[in-house]
């Protein structure tokens, strides 16, 4: 799944370390979900959606293999 979290998150001027934190997750979460390792749970992709202020499909987009 491609997402924009690691563009979202610097346009918030948020660190990994950060976004984390506010998430209530690792920073290695944050990391493999930004290089598309891991997909977030839906309560996370939730709060994340909250956090930027965006809906969650502008944020995860489901790519087609």
């Amino acid at each position: 799944m491609k997402n924009r979290i690691k563009i979202l998150r610097a346009e918030h001027d948020l660190t990994q370390a950060q976004l984390a934190d506010k998430m209530y997750v690792s920073r290695q979460t944050i990391n493999a979900i930004e290089k598309g390792k891991f997909d977030p749970s839906l309560p996370l992709a939730f709060r994340l959606s909250e956090l930027f202020g965006k809906p969650i499909e502008e944020i995860f987009q489901w790519e087609i293999e």
